[in-house]
């Protein structure tokens, strides 16, 4: 999807049907901006394993949101940002916007490369998204009552997509965050039975979290029949990210946008109010 008139300088969105991707690339249209959005199934598709392509996807593109999947610290994360952002200067790009991860060292080898590119750049380095509990990959816990990972009593300061998505736009609209490293966190360090009272207080329903070893918590995904690279995902962030590393907050929000980030609680009561947690009687 483009949406843009002849004249008019454009974004695109790389991951624009994902979590971040959407709410940035409403954001950007909601500001009057051109949005391409970077997908497979997009036209120009956008497909991170067919750099063929990427010409037709990046053609008068002035701005680019990115966003990895299913991680940066994948490996062959580093030579596919690398080649994007030799792409990107053949094509005339100017700025670039990354979405990176806090304490993976391989997501920081890509932020340099990004901030050597000779383009404008910001980057958004964010923990663990909300979202995770309502979009992606724990909303099968929410709904079975049971908050079942190897996370101990280990706190992160999850933050809101919405957060992320607002600082990403400001970015990719304004001069002002050119060059900076906005590390993006909530309001409060949490633990996973900190995540789960809110969860149960939100729902009205009890949700327990369960610390389950790591191995039985890897083999039970790969029985499930989970992508192999989700897989690689979750024990990558689950053995050496969720180690306490990020046990600290950080003012990423309050520097880009002014405001203080979104807190759990609010994220639960207001996803609880949709719906999407409800389950039949």
């Amino acid at each position: 999807m483009t949406t843009q008139t002849a004249q008019e300088p454009i974004t695109l969105v790389i991951g624009g049907t994902g979590k971040t991707g959407k709410r940035v690339a409403d954001g950007l249209i909601a500001k009057g901006q051109a949005v391409r959005i970077g997908s497979r199934s997009s036209f120009p598709a956008f497909d991170w394993d067919d750099e063929a392509g990427w010409d037709a996807a990046l053609d008068g593109v002035s701005n680019i949101y990115i966003t990895y999947s299913p991680d940066l610290a994948m490996p062959g994360a580093k030579d596919a940002i690398s080649a994007l952002v030799l792409h990107a200067r053949q094509k005339g790009v100017q700025r670039l916007v990354l979405l990176s991860g806090r304490g993976e060292q391989e997501a920081q080898d890509c932020e340099r490369i990004v901030a050597e590119s000779g383009l404008e750049w910001t980057v958004v380095r964010a923990s663990w998204f909300n979202q995770n509990f309502s979009e992606g990959a724990f909303i099968d816990m929410v709904l079975g009552g049971a908050i079942t990972l190897p996370a101990g009593d280990t706190a992160e300061p999850f933050v809101d997509v919405d957060d992320i998505a607002d600082v990403a736009v400001a970015a990719l609209s304004e001069d002002r965050h050119n060059g900076e490293i906005y590390e993006v966190t909530g309001p409060r360090l949490m633990t996973m039975a900190d995540i789960a009272a809110d969860l149960s207080a939100a729902t009205g329903r009890d949700i327990a979290f369960v610390d389950v070893p790591h191995e039985a918590f890897i083999e039970g995904l790969t029985q499930s029949g989970a992508p192999k690279d989700v897989v690689w995902m979750l024990d990558y962030l689950f053995s050496t990210v969720l180690d306490g590393r990020n046990a600290h907050l950080t003012n990423g929000v309050e520097r880009a946008l002014g405001r203080s980030p979104k807190d759990f609680a609010e994220y639960a009561r207001d996803v609880a109010t949709t719906g999407a947690w409800r389950v039949a009687a």
